[in-house]
Formats: C-alpha cells, structure tokens, sequence
C-alpha cells in the first residue's frame, strides 16, 4: 500500500494493529522517508518502543537525503546517539557531509571510522572531487591499503568532471590491473570512454574502447579467471561517441557488431540518423527494432517534422502506442516549426481534453504559435496558463518576451525581462532587443545592446541582425557600419546573409545607392532576394530607375516564378507616371506567365 503511495491508508491499518513489531514499525517510518515527509517519520521514530540499527539508518539517511545544514545537522545528532553503528550510518553521514561542501568533517568521520570499506572511500573520493580538492582525492586513493574497482570508477569520474581526462587515463592505466573486483572495471573504462566521446575526442575513445576485452577471460578449467570485459554500455557509450562527431559511418558499423542490443543501443543509432535527417535510415531502424519505447516513437515525430514532412510527423504520433507530455511536445513543436499555427493550438486544445498536462516545452511552443499568428489574446491565456502550471524557466520567459513585443505590448516585454535579472541568457537580450528593433525604438535597442556588453554577455550573430535592424528603422547609416565592424574585428562574427540584407537596407534606405552597391558586389556569396528585395524597396523611395532594373532583373533570375520584382518595379513606374514603362512590365510578366501572387498590388494603368 505505501508502494503504491497510499501513505494515509496504512497509517490507518499501522494505528490499527494490536500487535506490531519492528519492521512494521520501520516499514511505515521508511515510507514517511520516502516521501520527504521527515516531521512524521520523527514522530514515530521517537515513540517507537524498540528501535534496530535499520530505525537509526533510515531516519538518518532521511535526513541527509532531504539536503541542506539543518536537516544534515538533525541526522548528526541521530548519528552520534546510535547505540551502535555499521558502516552504512558512516558513509551516510560522510556522504551527506561531502555533498554540502562540508569536506573537512567528512574527513574526521572518515578517519574516525572502525572499519572503513569501499563505499567508504568511494564516498570521500567523490567528495574531495565535488568539492575541486582533486588532488586529494588522488593523494586519498593512493592511501588505498587493497585498491578496489569502485574507488577507482569514482576517481576516475571526478577526474573527467574537473577536466583532467588526461590524468583520468593514467590513473586508470596504472591501478587497472592492480584493482580487487576487477569486473566492476568496466565502469571506469566506460566513464572514460564517454569523456572522451562528449569532449569529441572519438580516436582516444576508440583505444580505450578497443582496450576492453570483447569475452571474458577463462582458464583452462573452465571457470572464469577475470571477468573484466565490454558490456552494452561500453557498446553505447562509443557509439554516442562517433555520433556526437557525427561520424553515422563508424556508429553504425559498431552497432551491427553487437551481439547483445538494449533499447538505448536501438535508440542512440535512429537519434544519430535523425540529427542528421537521415529519416530513410531511421526508418529502416525503427521498423526492426524489436521493442520499441516511448523515445522510439517521439523520435520518429521529431526527426520527420524537422525535415519538413509534417504529415509522416502526425502518422508516427497517432500511431503512438501511450502518449505521453514529450509525445505531445513533439508533434505541436512540429507544427509550431512549420509555421502551422492554428494546427498547433488545436492539438494542444486535444492535449488537454485527453487529460495530459503541458510543462514548459508544451508552452514556450504554444507562445512562439501565439507569436507567429501575433494574436494578443491567445498569447495572454498561455501567460496565464503559465503562472497558474508550471515554475517558468528561461526558455518560457524568453518566449513571453517575444510574444509581448511582436504582439504591440513593449512594456508588458521589459517588464519580464528586468524581473529575469539573474537568469538572463543571450538569447532573452536578443528577444527584448529584438523586440525594440521591430517597432522601430532604435535608442532602446542600442542603449540595451550597450548595457548587454557590459554585464559580460557575449552578443551572438542574432544580436547583430537586431541591431542592424534598429540602425535600419532610424536611418542611422554610420552607426550601423561601426556595428558591423565590430562584429567582424571584436566579436569575431562572420556575417550572414541577414547582417548585409539589413546593411544595404540601411544604406539605399538613406539614398547611399553607390554605398550599397559596394556592399553587395563586396559580399562574399551571392546576394539573395532580401539582399536585392532591399535595393528595390529603396530604389522606388528614390525614383532610382536604372538600379532599379538591376535589382529586379537579379531577383527575377534567383526565383523565376516570383511576382514581387516585377509588382514593385510596375508600382514604381506607376508612380512615376511613367504609364509606357508600366505596360511593358505587365506585358514581360504575361509572356512569361508569371502569376501575380497574393498579397502584392499594383496600380491599374487604365484608371
């Protein structure tokens, strides 16, 4: 019954019991214990008649679980009125000790110990590397009289935490062979090896990986005279390895060499080929995987809707056997990415009827929709919806902040982002400054970029599109050069697209057509229909007429089918009066059967 978290039904039957012993008694203050509900456990724990050594362990690993001084203190106290202790009441406390950077006591409790096993240097190992004292934790282990296998795996991994992989390998190479319980070995190998994989250090994976004997050694007799050999972690772990390179080549030849495959094998290979919108290869996978997880099938939605097939994304989320909070984020984010809006909000209105609670990845999804279909209203109910949910995390208020903005409430944006304070990330001061880039507030824009800089945050290519963005609606023609400059020689930023497009904007915007000519002819790729859309858009303010031919033949030739150049350029003779020139735009567009596109007009000659 308290297994299945009815704590209140067997506090009944307990109080109930004429009769009860001591493992009844521990069973219900363990199951207080379980559910952090430490004021009840202790008020048994104290009228209990008889208490066993497992009463004093579990209240005191209780206590040292909860984290924090004061409950680590109240399990001391327990600690030090034991009548009698194991060695589980002192790795506990020299555990708890460890964890809330209290290494010096952990130490005296250690040195203290009668009798002092694995876990227990295990414990101050790992303590010593928590706490950055990693030399003595090396300095601790040397001490080791008998070395064993889990002091070294702990070694080792508090070595890869510090960054010191380097030492990591050594310490393994020069105690590997000397350890007791040497099968427990491969933990180390396996630690190092996903070091390594994570760092991308894939070759130096690879020898280490190479180094683990593919069968367990035996004797001639028979029986098993080392068992130090790869399991499907050791598998797993190199196989993560290529693919955090994106080596698929290598990752897939090591998983068909498997003899024993788990789920995370079967996964890890389709996520490698979904990172890489291999989804014909994915597929293949995913259709001889024999058991097939919750993760199998999101990844399916995910990987489809990432390459754009958002109708195979919604065949593989219907087919979904239990559908669960990421199965939903994944399809609704699809939508969302695809620009679907509505389609979007309609799933996450289904999500909720079909009694599935969103968290922050279901909402930051649900505010950029409410974003992209700039709908005030909807984004509002999703704020409250937020408040009334989940605890918001940076990526739920960097979407608030976008929606505000795009949806004409500027103040409502700042508002969020001065109560971040702490938890801003480049991407929160790309959104506010975007957000005053777009309704034209340069002066904002610029004044945050500054204050940016100065608390230490390192502006990305995003940050200079938006500020490029706020040069372009005030017209600030120098003040855009320097920022563009400065993102090359400061930031080291190569410039996009994006970073010209709004360049040029800023220069033909202000009347400079020599300026930016030499923008685009200097650009070190081809010019795209915003580079040349820009010039156009310009060259009709000015009545620049001959540019004006050269931008809109450039965009003709980078989408043939398209309208726009050929509206804007009539409009401009339009404008002009210049009727002749006009017709002969229409007519160039009716021999080429272009189709005007919705949404573009143009002025109709014959009124």
């Amino acid at each position: 019954m308290i297994r299945s978290g009815y704590i209140a039904e067997a506090r009944d039957i307990f109080e109930k019991l004429e009769a009860r012993n001591t493992v009844t008694w521990n069973t219900m203050i363990s199951g207080y214990v379980k559910r952090r509900e430490m004021n009840q456990a202790r008020k048994l724990f104290d009228v209990m008649p008889k208490r066993d050594v497992v009463t004093w362990n579990t209240m005191i690993s209780g206590y040292v679980s909860c984290g924090g001084i004061r409950f680590l203190e109240e399990a001391r106290k327990l600690f030090d009125e034991m009548p009698s202790r194991d060695s589980f009441s002192w790795n506990t406390m020299i555990s708890g000790y460890a964890k809330n950077r209290r290494i010096g006591e952990a130490l005296l409790l250690f040195e203290k110990m009668p009798e002092r096993n694995a876990v227990s240097w295990s414990a101050m190992i790992t303590g010593f590397c928590q706490n950055g004292e990693v030399d003595s934790a090396v300095v601790l282990f040397r001490k080791m009289p008998v070395k064993d296998s889990s002091p070294l795996c702990a070694l080792v991994a508090g070595l890869i935490k510090n960054e010191r992989l380097s030492e990591a390998a050594w310490v393994l190479g020069q105690y590997g062979s000397l350890v007791s319980g040497r099968e427990d070995l491969v933990y180390a190998y396996n630690t190092l090896i996903v070091g390594y994989g994570q760092r991308g250090q894939v070759e130096a994976a690879r020898c280490l990986f190479d180094q683990i004997p593919d069968l367990c050694g035996d004797d001639h007799g028979g029986e098993f005279r080392e068992r130090f050999c790869k399991n499907v972690v050791s598998w797993n772990s190199m196989i993560k390895a290529y693919l955090k390179v994106g080596d698929v080549v290598s990752a897939r030849l090591l998983f068909d060499q498997m003899k024993d495959r788990d789920t995370i094998s079967w996964n890890t290979m389709i996520d490698g080929y979904v990172h890489v919108s291999r989804m014909e290869d994915a597929f293949a996978l995913f259709s001889e995987m024999p058991n097939r997880d919750a993760h199998s099938w999101n990844m399916m939605v995910s990987g489809y809707a990432s390459v754009g097939n958002v109708e195979l994304a919604r065949h593989y989320f219907e087919k979904t056997p239990e559908k669960h909070t990421v199965s939903w984020n994944s399809i609704i984010a699809a939508y969302e990415k695809n620009k679907d809006y509505k389609e979007a909000v309609d799933l996450f209105i289904r999500m909720n009827i079909e009694g599935e609670k969103p968290d922050p990845h279901t909402l930051t999804s649900l505010l950029s929709a409410s974003t992209g279909l700039v709908n005030l209203r909807l984004g509002m109910q999703m704020h409250q919806i937020v408040v009334k949910t989940v605890i918001p995390d940076v990526p739920v208020h960097n979407a608030l902040i976008t929606m505000y903005s795009r949806c004409g409430e500027i103040m409502e944006s700042r508002r969020i982002f001065d109560e971040m304070k702490l938890k801003r990330e480049v991407i929160t001061w790309n959104a506010m400054i975007g957000g005053y880039a777009f309704h034209g507030n340069a002066s904002e824009a610029l004044n945050l970029f500054g204050s940016m800089k100065s608390n230490g945050i390192y502006p990305s290519h995003i940050t200079f599109v938006s500020v490029l963005n706020a040069c372009a609606h005030a017209g600030l023609v120098d003040e855009a050069k320097a920022q563009f400059v400065s993102m090359m020689s400061v930031y080291k930023i190569e410039p996009q697209m994006e970073h010209y497009s709004s360049l040029v904007n800023v220069t033909s915007g202000q009347g400079q057509f020599e300026e930016a000519m030499y923008i685009i002819t200097s650009m070190p790729f081809e010019p795209d229909k915003t580079v040349w859309g820009a010039l156009l858009d310009a060259c009709r303010i000015y009545n620049n007429v001959g540019l004006a031919h050269v931008a809109a033949e450039a965009m003709s030739r980078l989408e043939p089918e398209s309208s726009t150049p050929y509206v804007l350029l009539y409009n401009m003779y339009a404008d002009m009066g210049l009727w002749d020139e006009a017709s002969q735009v229409r007519m160039n567009m009716e021999s080429k059967r272009i189709k005007k596109e919705r949404g573009s007009s143009w002025v109709d000659s014959s009124t």
